[in-house]
């Protein structure tokens, strides 16, 4: 390792064996002058932020990577009220998980820990910046952060209020540290401190996250991809099936629990025409396979004929495929061929179909009639989320402070020998 990543790690780890001592009101004080400081910095964090949005625009950064990296004083004051959500939580650190007394008189108990230094990489997403380290600081992790630098400006500007606050709340600011200054190749290197960082977080794009994937040598928890599909069902009622569809899709489509696939039922025309015209009016381009075209109003919007690289497409934008299926397993089977294992949503008024759905369909969040936007942490009640992990070890769906912790045994005895 270079000596700067050297020297950030070892940082970073004298900083988190203090913090995870720390009490619920230490941090929280911590918590608070985050939230103050974010609301002080408004204006100068706007136009940092405009200068980070005005070289995007000139490199070519995609819409909808604009739209993520872009703050308005109403996205600001979701940060703080975000971070003043985690204040209100319970302190994770110490919950006893389990314990039991044994025959020979020791005494067992599973609580729950830090999990110590925690890298994250992530991209044009100044939001995560807030809510990572304020989720760490509440878990008792010191975190390393790598935003990318098309958040450049806007990073620093979010760091120097972190960092005040914990100053400001006797906490040690390496708890919170960034890497961006020393680019990709500092990325690249963080990936390889096995031993000096305890587990690694990418959130971005497909490029991204399968780049740590495949080269950390760090224990990495994956956040995954939303290719998100919407399954309308033979009994959906019309004017439900619409207001989902059009919300999942249209309410922010840049982000990774937005609908990418619509999926209906035969026998459900009328929730299709309405759906299809809504969604038309809304300025979304369709990808339609040949039964879904005859449900299309003629004249309605921008239509094309769906492909299967469209169905494997998380397009992040106003775009969607859709696709008309004679059976509710039929819906599963495709379901299963395309998902990225994210969010998956039936909209039905069969107890059955439901179960069915929630049985079968293989994702980190399953939704029944509603829509795929509420996967979040924030709107789960975690305060605000490190990201949603598609994988099936340690985390799974949106990731708060619970899953920020380990767990560490502790034995007390009274003289036993075995």
């Amino acid at each position: 390792m270079t000596a700067d990543i050297t020297q950030i790690t070892r940082r970073a780890r004298e900083a988190a064996r203090p913090l995870g001592r720390l009490d619920r009101q230490h941090k929280d004080r911590a918590l608070e002058a985050i939230a103050a400081g974010l609301r002080d910095s408004a204006t100068s964090l706007l136009g940092a932020n405009e200068h980070d949005l005005t070289r995007s625009r000139e490199t070519g950064l995609s819409a909808a990577l604009q739209d993520r990296l872009r703050l308005t004083p109403e996205r600001i004051e979701g940060l703080a009220q975000a971070v003043e959500e985690i204040i209100r939580l319970e302190d994770p650190i110490g919950r006893v998980v389990q314990g039991r007394t044994l025959p020979n008189g020791l005494r067992l108990s599973q609580v729950a820990v830090p999990l110590g230094v925690i890298g994250v990489i992530y991209e044009a997403r100044p939001n995560v910046t807030v809510d990572i380290a304020a989720l760490a600081l509440k878990s008792g992790n010191a975190v390393i952060l790598r935003g990318g630098s098309a958040a450049m400006a806007t990073n620093e500007m979010l760091l120097n209020v972190i960092r005040d606050a914990l100053r400001s709340a006797d906490i040690p600011v390496d708890a919170v540290q960034t890497i961006d200054p020393l680019g990709r190749e500092g990325a690249t290197e963080l990936m390889t401190t096995r031993g000096s960082v305890d587990v690694l977080i990418p959130r971005g794009g497909h490029e991204l996250i399968q780049h740590v994937v495949n080269n950390s040598r760090v224990p990495v928890i994956e956040t995954g991809e939303g290719n998100v599909h919407v399954y309308v069902d033979a009994t959906a009622d019309p004017r439900k099936a619409r207001e989902i569809v059009v919300n999942a899709k249209t309410h922010r489509p840049s982000v990774c629990n937005a609908a990418e696939t619509l999926l209906l039922h035969a026998q459900a025309e009328q929730a299709g025409k309405e759906s299809l015209a809504a969604l038309a009016d809304a300025g979304v381009v369709l990808h339609l396979d040949q039964r879904a075209a005859q449900w299309m109003p003629t004249g309605s919007g921008v239509a094309e004929s769906a492909t299967e690289e469209h169905y494997r497409t998380e397009f992040l934008d106003l775009e969607m495929s859709v696709a008309v299926v004679d059976t509710i397993d039929e819906a599963i089977s495709h379901i299963h061929r395309y998902s990225t294992g994210h969010t998956e949503a039936i909209v039905t008024d069969s107890a059955s179909a439901a179960d069915q759905f929630i049985a079968e369909v293989d994702a980190a969040a399953v939704i029944v009639n509603a829509s795929t936007r509420f996967t979040d942490g924030g709107e789960f009640g975690l305060g605000a989320e490190v990201g949603i992990s598609t994988q099936k070890t340690h985390a799974r769906g949106p990731m708060g402070m619970a899953e920020l912790t380990t767990t560490k045994w502790v034995v007390r005895g009274d003289g036993q020998t075995r």
